[in-house]
C-alpha cells in the first residue's frame, strides 16, 4: 500500500522541484477493428477510441485535483495502424490518420500514437503504404504521432527501411517547412522498439499487449537535481544511492496515480516508465544534473560517464518501487526540451557526435535534433543507421527523432512550442555515405541474439 506520509512527502517535490507525472497513456487495441472497406475501418477505429478513452482527460484532472500531482499530458496509444489496417483496400492511409486525428481531439488528448508500422526484418503491402503515407499525414493532422522500427537485435536491421525513412523525414520536413519542418517532431525511427512506452513520439500499443490498459510515464529530472545538491562534494557510492533513493520516491508518486486512474477507468494498469524526460522550464533539466555531478557543461569529458550513472540508478530506484516498471525507463537527452542541453549546443560543448556516443547508455537516442534543411536523405539515413547499431549490438532501444529544418542552418534557431520548445540546428558531418546506404538488404543479428 501507498502510505499518505508518501503522498506528503511529494509534495516538496512537486512545488519546489519541478516533479509531475508527464503523462497518462491509454492504450487500445484496434485489432477488432479490421475490414477491407475504409470508411468501415475508419468509423469503427473512431468509436472505439472516443468509447474507450471517453473520461481520461476528465479522470487524470481529477487525479491532479485530488493529489495535487501534476498530470501534464493525457495520451492514447494505439495498435500499430499498418497491422490494424492490413485488410483496408486503399491507396493511402491518410485517412486514417485523419480518424485518428478527429478522435484524439473530441477526446481533449494532446497526442494520438500508434500511425506506426513493425519492419524490422521486412516489409508487408500494408508497412509500405504506411511509411509512404507518413510525409502527408503527419503534415495534415495536429496530434498523430509515427513511429517505424527498423531493427531489433533478434532480427538486424532492415537496412531498405533505414533508407526509405532517410528520404521519409526529408518529405516530412519539406511539407511541413512552413511551420520549421514540425512534422519531424511527431517522427521516430527505432531500433529494438518497446510496446508499452506511453511517451511520445514513439507511443504505440503493441500486438502482445491487452484490449486495453493504462501506462504513465513519470518524470523528474529537478527533483534528482535537488537531491544530489545535498550531497554536491559526495563519492560515487554516495551519488549513486541519493539517484536510486530518489528515483524509488518518485516512481511511488506515480505509481499511486498509475493505480487509481485504471480503476476509475476500469482498465487494467500496465507500466510505469520512469524516465527523467526534461522540459523547456528552467530548473527541469537533465544537463543541469551533469552540471551539479561536477561537469561544467553537458558535452564535456566525463558526460557519457555521468549519463550511465544517471541512466542505471534511475532503473534500480524505479525496479524497487514498482512492480510494473516498463517503457524506455531512464533519461532522455532531447536537446530542443532540455534548456541547458539547449545551451551546452549553442556554447560548443555538446556536438551530434558526443550525443551518439551518449546514446549507448541513455534511456533512447538521438532525441528532437535541429539539423541544417539541406541535410542529404542519405546523411539521414546513415546517422539512423548508426544508432540502430548501438541499439542492435548492445540490446537495448535506440531512436533516431530528427528535425532537417528547411531554409535554416547551422546556429539559427528552429521554434516548435510548447513542451517541444526550441532548438539551434546542428551541424551534420557532410562526407557522403550514400554509396553504403545504397546497398540495401538486411543486416544480419548480432552473434549474441542466439538465444534460445
Amino acid at each position: 500500500m501507498i502510505s499518505k506520509f508518501e503522498v506528503q512527502e511529494t509534495n516538496t517535490m512537486i512545488s519546489e522541484m519541478k516533479l509531475d507525472v508527464r503523462t497518462i497513456t491509454m492504450g487500445i487495441s484496434l485489432m477488432d477493428c479490421g475490414h477491407s472497406d475504409l470508411k468501415i475501418f475508419n468509423q469503427k477505429v473512431y468509436d472505439k477510441i472516443t468509447r474507450l478513452a471517453e473520461k481520461l482527460v476528465k479522470t487524470g484532472e481529477d487525479l491532479e485535483r485530488q493529489f495535487g500531482i501534476p498530470i501534464i499530458n493525457k495520451r492514447i496509444s494505439v495498435t500499430p495502424i499498418a497491422i490494424a489496417a492490413g485488410p483496408v483496400e486503399t491507396n493511402s492511409y491518410v485517412p486514417i490518420a485523419e480518424t485518428l486525428d478527429r478522435a484524439a481531439r473530441e477526446v481533449g488528448v494532446n497526442f494520438l500514437g500508434g500511425f506506426s508500422a513493425l519492419v524490422q526484418k521486412g516489409y508487408t503491402d500494408s508497412d509500405r503504404m504506411l511509411i509512404d503515407s507518413i510525409p502527408e499525414a503527419l503534415a495534415v493532422t495536429e496530434r498523430v504521432c509515427s513511429s517505424v522500427n527498423i531493427g531489433s537485435s533478434r532480427s538486424g536491421i532492415n537496412m531498405d527501411a533505414v533508407k526509405k525513412m532517410g528520404e521519409i523525414i526529408r518529405q516530412t520536413a519539406e511539407l511541413t517547412a512552413d511551420r520549421d519542418s514540425l512534422g519531424c517532431s511527431k517522427l521516430v525511427v527505432f531500433c529494438n522498439a518497446v510496446e508499452d512506452n506511453p511517451f511520445m513520439a514513439g507511443a504505440f500499443h503493441g500486438p502482445g499487449e491487452p484490449e486495453c490498459e493504462i501506462n504513465v510515464g513519470v518524470s523528474g529530472p529537478g527533483v534528482v537535481k535537488r537531491a544530489l545538491e545535498e550531497v554536491k562534494d559526495a563519492d560515487f557510492e554516495t551519488l549513486c544511492e541519493t539517484i536510486k533513493r530518489t528515483a524509488f520516491k518518485v516512481t511511488r508518486a506515480g505509481q499511486l496515480v498509475a493505480q487509481e486512474a485504471a480503476k476509475r477507468l476500469g482498465v487494467p494498469f500496465g507500466s510505469i516508465d520512469l524516465s527523467l524526460a526534461p522540459t523547456p522550464a528552467v530548473g527541469d533539466s537533465i544537463a543541469e544534473i551533469f552540471r551539479v555531478m561536477g561537469l561544467e557543461e553537458a558535452g564535456a569529458p566525463g558526460t557519457t560517464a555521468a549519463l550511465a550513472i544517471l541512466n542505471d540508478n534511475v532503473k534500480k530506484g524505479g525496479v524497487m518501487a514498482s512492480s510494473y516498471v516498463g517503457g524506455l525507463s531512464g533519461a532522455f537527452i532531447p536537446v530542443s526540451e532540455d534548456q541547458a542541453m539547449i545551451e551546452a549546443v549553442q556554447r560548443g560543448a555538446l556536438t551530434l557526435e558526443k550525443l551518439e556516443a551518449m546514446t549507448c547508455v541513455c534511456s533512447v537516442g538521438l532525441d528532437m535534433i535541429a539539423i541544417p534543411g539541406d541535410t542529404s536523405a542519405s546523411t539521414i539515413a546513415g546517422i539512423i543507421a548508426d544508432e540502430a547499431a548501438i541499439g542492435m549490438v548492445n540490446n537495448k532501444t535506440t531512436a533516431v527523432r530528427l528535425i532537417p529544418v528547411i531554409g535554416k542552418d547551422v546556429g539559427e534557431i528552429a521554434e516548435f512550442g510548447g513542451l517541444l520548445g526550441y532548438a539551434p540546428v546542428m551541424p551534420v558531418n557532410r562526407f557522403d555515405c550514400a554509396p553504403f546506404v545504397n546497398r540495401g538488404g538486411r543486416v544480419p543479428a548480432p552473434i549474441h541474439s542466439f538465444k534460445n
